[in-house]
């Protein structure tokens, strides 16, 4: 399945449903169809489980026919999958072969690969979702970049996850942007300020379940700038996979239902160009990882 949380023209949010371009709301229909209680969010609904989604499930099936209980996107907004996360989200650095090396020479830098995954965390604060704005404040950056990820929404409580038991705790995919300031990361000698700005994190357009979805090996990641090609990978050339990258994170930390793990990007970010080409005002970008969809967000300088 593929899930979203969007706004109605005038109305306040609620849980979707996707498929062929349309969305069903999830809550309404299954009151009405199946005489059945959904969660309001999409947090209440990951951590429902595997009866919550048997429902979501059901209630799409039976309204396949029903063609006036649908909405065409054009007609809604697609918010962050999950608009008010409860903590930060986990991202992996440094976790693509090729990316590596961009960024090893573009810094001037042997090219030494991880010997363990690289973690740090986005705030929530920055989290936006699908068409939202990502605002370029030049007081504190002249060199915005992009980062193309697929990304993990935990299911279920965990800590101490194996790689034979990892994927198990995987409620589904999404995309993340990992928009970052690389001279103030550089300045800060850290990532998490020239990662953490307001609107560096969009998120979505929606979750695909894991079903669905899939082994995470070998999906194909694309990312374009005003319809130029900048990111063009596969999860394959990941130097850590998602079960390895589970494994990692959980080692004496708890995960919980609804935890969004971005797990790195491939290359052709800016910064590894010749000549680096940063984001600019008005510039459209389009984050795309097959299987899942575009995440798609416009530049804006700040006023």
């Amino acid at each position: 399945m593929k899930l979203v949380t969007y706004r109605k023209k005038g109305g306040g949010e609620t849980i979707g449903g996707l498929r062929d371009g349309k969305v069903l709301d999830l809550c309404a229909a299954s009151a009405t169809l199946l005489k059945q209680t959904l969660p309001a969010t999409m947090l209440e609904l990951i951590a429902g489980g595997a009866s919550a989604l048997d429902i979501a499930r059901a209630t799409l099936d039976a309204a396949q026919q029903q063609a006036a209980a649908w909405e065409a996107l054009a007609d809604v907004k697609l918010c962050a999958p999950i608009p008010r996360m409860r903590k930060n989200v986990f991202c992996v650095g440094r976790n693509y072969k090729a990316h590596i090396e961009e960024g090893a020479r573009a810094r001037g830098n042997p090219v030494v690969f991880p010997a363990v995954p690289e973690l740090f965390t986005k705030p929530i604060t920055a989290v936006i979702g699908n068409d939202d704005t990502v605002v370029l404040d030049t007081r504190y950056t002249q060199q915005l970049d992009y980062e193309v990820e697929l990304a993990m929404v935990i299911g279920r409580t965990a800590r101490d996850l194996t790689l034979q038991n990892a994927l198990d705790a995987v409620f589904g995919y999404t995309i993340v942007n990992d928009i970052s300031a690389r001279d103030a990361q550089k300045a800060h000698g850290q990532w998490f300020k020239g990662k953490g700005m307001d609107t560096y994190c969009p998120i979505g357009p929606c979750i695909v379940t894991a079903d669905e979805f899939g082994n995470p090996g070998g999906h194909r990641l694309t990312l374009r700038v005003n319809g130029g090609t900048r990111q063009d990978s596969s999860t394959s050339d990941m130097l850590f996979n998602c079960e390895q990258v589970l494994a990692a994170l959980s080692g004496g930390l708890t995960l919980e239902p609804g935890d969004i793990i971005a797990t790195g990007t491939p290359s052709g970010v800016a910064l590894g160009m010749t000549p680096q080409q940063w984001l600019q005002d008005g510039d459209t970008i389009e984050a795309e990882v097959a299987g899942i969809g575009v995440l798609r967000n416009r530049v804006s300088k700040a006023a």
